[in-house]
């Protein structure tokens, strides 16, 4: 094994990627680590297989020998693969879920020392099989010619209600993945009354003309290329990343963009259910929230926001007719069925005002796209859920009698629930793989552009609160 040099681990600086210089200690005691060829044969070997990360628009610089770069490079690629290759806390307005704090100049001391650098590296992505199975994924569509493969050929013909068309069984597959259509009426081979029905739902949604006549504006969402669906994992790759590796194993994690809710007790799910988050104008923000007591029968105060928009002028007819009163300079919706926040609020402690709660616009729920709320999260059968947490926590009888009060009533859980607000647009279907969903907030772009791919995605959710509630 040939020497190149040796160096000082601590006196090396690494170049900015996000907030990952957080992850990296400057001012550690000086340390003396050796470099061999071997070893830095393993540093390119791993960065060349950048791709199995979707990391291959990115640069990693390794042309220098200069034991200094080498440790700044090993470093960088290091972090990104740790915490990611973005900062999502600068990408975002909010972002608060906890993420990984790896020692990374210790970890890199270590595998200097054991020879393993090559291995140290694959070590700090995600582990489990979602992950592998998304990498997998990727380098398949990668592996494809540029442009090919379109979901739906395109050949500028509308497709009208009652025509046939070679186009319609892509189209129709298109539309079970973004859950507009039962899969049993995907084997129709005429535009049939329960497609179109499926386009003009989809249409509504993104703000075009509900007529059923498909174009080139309802293409754009349907017809998702290899290189789209390669761009969606290798986003989706970067916000595991972000994640810490080893989540608390009861904890309630919420996915913003497919609107879904998923409970995890001892690191068993045991609960899914569909849920409304906020609409694009008010996007429920990425955040990490414990839940720390149940409120029932709550009183909902109007935030001013809501109230200056929206019912401040509606004068006090409106108000007795939406049990709502004046309190304190505050509009204060009474407890009772037609309160917003329903019989159930989940009190969550942030600084965002961001909660889940009830809702008495069961509707809403029935809906494809559930970003409808002005940004806090409505939960699916709400009471259900609150039984089953409070069971859960030892105090069913005190929520049980909580309820039956009428009044706002406060039932505190003997442990918090974590609760973690996601942004996920690539889902796993019966079998395993990757299904790519809508990007219904317009969010993937910006993690995109960071990661070196060019172009945005399809047209965001255009739905429009329905009611004043949060």
């Amino acid at each position: 094994m040939t020497t190149v040099a040796l160096i000082i681990l601590a006196g090396c600086s690494v170049q900015e990627q996000g907030a990952n210089e957080a992850a990296v200690n400057t001012n550690q005691p000086q340390r003396a680590a050796v470099w061999s060829r071997e070893i830095t044969d393993q540093l390119r070997a791993a960065m060349a297989n950048r791709a199995a990360h979707g990391l291959d628009g990115m640069s990693f610089d390794l042309t220098a020998d200069d034991p200094a770069a080498l440790s700044q490079s090993a470093l960088t690629f290091a972090a990104a693969l740790a915490r990611g290759a973005t900062d999502p806390a600068k990408l975002y307005d909010v972002y608060n879920v906890p993420r990984p704090t790896p020692d990374l100049r210790t970890g890199l001391k270590r595998a200097l020392a054991a020879g393993e650098v090559g291995k140290w590296l694959e070590s700090l992505a995600p582990q489990d099989a979602n992950y592998k199975r998304l990498s997998k994924a990727y380098l398949d569509l990668r592996r494809q010619p540029a442009g090919a493969n379109s979901a739906v050929p395109e050949t500028g013909k509308l497709i009208k209600p009652g025509a046939s068309d070679p186009r319609l069984p892509a189209i129709a597959r298109q539309l079970v993945i973004l859950d507009y259509l039962d899969r049993a009426a995907a084997s129709d081979t005429r535009y049939s009354p329960a497609i179109v029905a499926a386009v003009k739902a989809m249409q509504a949604d993104y703000g075009m003309e509900a007529d059923g006549v498909i174009g080139s504006d309802a293409l754009a969402i349907l017809n998702m290329s290899d290189a789209d669906r390669a761009r969606a994992i290798a986003i989706n790759m970067e916000r595991l990343r972000w994640l810490e590796r080893d989540p608390p194993a009861t904890r309630i994690d919420v996915n913003v963009a497919a609107a879904r809710l998923s409970y995890w007790r001892d690191g068993q799910l045991v609960d899914s259910r569909r849920v409304v988050v906020g609409e694009p104008d008010t996007a429920t923000p990425q955040l990490g929230s414990p839940i720390f007591r149940l409120v029932a029968n709550p009183t909902w105060t109007v935030p001013r926001s809501i109230q200056e928009k929206e019912i401040a002028r509606k004068g006090s007819r409106y108000l007795r007719a939406n049990n709502m009163v004046w309190k304190d300079g505050w509009i204060v919706q009474q407890p009772g069925p037609m309160n917003s926040l329903g019989f159930v609020k989940f009190d969550m402690q942030n600084d965002h005002a961001i909660y889940l709660h009830d809702t008495p616009a069961k509707p809403l729920f029935a809906m494809v796209q559930r970003q409808r709320s002005h940004g806090c999260v409505r939960v699916e059968d709400a009471l259900g859920f609150a039984e089953l947490l409070a069971r859960d926590g030892g105090v069913l009888d005190q929520w049980v009698q909580a309820r039956a009060t009428g009044e706002e009533t406060f039932v505190k859980l003997p442990r918090q629930i974590p609760v973690r607000m996601l942004y996920q647009t690539v889902l796993f279907d019966e079998r395993g793989e990757p299904i790519v969903r809508n990007d219904p907030y317009g969010w993937n772009d910006r993690v995109a552009a960071a990661l070196g791919f060019k172009g945005a995605s399809s047209a965001r959710v255009k739905s429009g609160a329905q009611d004043t509630g949060p």
